[in-house]
Formats: C-alpha cells, structure tokens, sequence
C-alpha cells in the first residue's frame, strides 16, 4: 500500500512539475493576401459591426444575441456577445487603431471558460494590388491553461477560425460590395 501511495505522490508531482514547464503564454498567427487595398479592407476590421459579414463565428449561432457600446468604430467601440455553446459569451473591444495598417483588440471570454487575450490585424502592401492581412492572438497560460495546452494546441484549434475568418474576409473586401451587417442591438 506505501509504495502505490509512494507512486501516486511521485506521478502527481511530475505531472505538476511538467505542466508548471509549459510555456506562459501562446500566440496563434495566420496571414492571408487579398486582393483589395487596406483602404478597403480596414473599415471591415475596424468597424465592429461589419464582423457579421465574415466573423468565422457569426454562422456557428445566427441566433447569438450581439450589443454594441462606445463609438461606430475605432478606440473605444466595444461587442458583447452571448450565444450557443459554439460561440459562448465574451466582450471583444478595439484599443488600438491606426488607418489603414493596424487594428488591436482586447478579447474577454465569459463562457465557456473565462479568459483574456489580445487580437490584432496588421494590413500591409504585398503587391501593387494587393494587401497582405495578418490576425494574431496573443494569450496567458494559467495553470490549468497549461494543463489544457498538454491536450489540445491553441494554434490548432484557434488557427482554423482565423484562417476562415481571412477567407471570409478576403470574399467580402474582394466583392466590392459588401453585404449590410447585422441589425445591432444597443
């Protein structure tokens, strides 16, 4: 019986010792060309409203409730969110804005699990007709976000959504014409 105790305290300490190893923080980054100049694709981005036309999330819950605050756009304007277990409840707000080359967000998860990152977009000229879009999400790993990370790799899971949101992004700003977002609710 002393010795499986013995073994039990050992594996339980080197699970511990092996997560508390993990690194403190993630970044998931995904690139994409399109087709348009930042002139048109920035106001897409920056506009919190206009992420209903190529938010990878939008299709997952039509029905997800969507509030607005601050201004239009720019420094300041804030979405709230609460849907379906796909897409949960957070607050997603823009702290930086600089037209047309960078947008940075503060992203705050509620459910299904609480946490708080930082999103940016970074539009540059890759062609004479052509800008090249970079997401990035950058996040601290607690505890249990470094337990988690052992199973299952941020950029993975979060790098699929990033890479149909630019997809998405890239159909909207290269159609010219983009659809009008969704009816807010303020």
């Amino acid at each position: 019986m002393t010795i499986v105790l013995l073994v039990l305290v050992v594996l339980v300490v080197a699970l511990v010792i092996v997560i508390a190893t993990r690194p403190a923080t993630y970044r998931v980054e995904r690139a994409l060309d399109i087709a348009a100049p930042a002139g048109t694709i920035f106001p897409l981005i920056e506009d919190l409203h206009a992420w209903s036309q190529w938010s990878p999330w939008e299709k997952r819950d039509p029905a997800m409730t969507r509030t607005y605050d601050g201004p239009a756009g720019g420094v300041g304007a804030s979405y709230a969110w609460s849907g379906n277990k796909a897409v949960g409840k957070g607050r997603m707000s823009i702290t930086e804005s600089q037209q047309p080359s960078h947008v940075g967000l503060r992203l705050e998860f509620l459910e299904p699990f609480a946490s708080v990152a930082d999103n940016a977009f970074d539009l540059q000229p890759s062609r004479p007709d052509s800008t090249r879009v970079t997401w990035s999400m950058v996040g601290s790993n607690t505890f249990m976000g470094k337990a988690f990370s052992l199973v299952m790799n941020m950029d993975k899971m979060i790098g699929k959504d990033f890479e149909e949101g630019l997809g998405n992004l890239k159909r909207v700003a290269e159609a010219g014409n983009p659809v009008a977002p969704a009816p807010a609710v303020y």
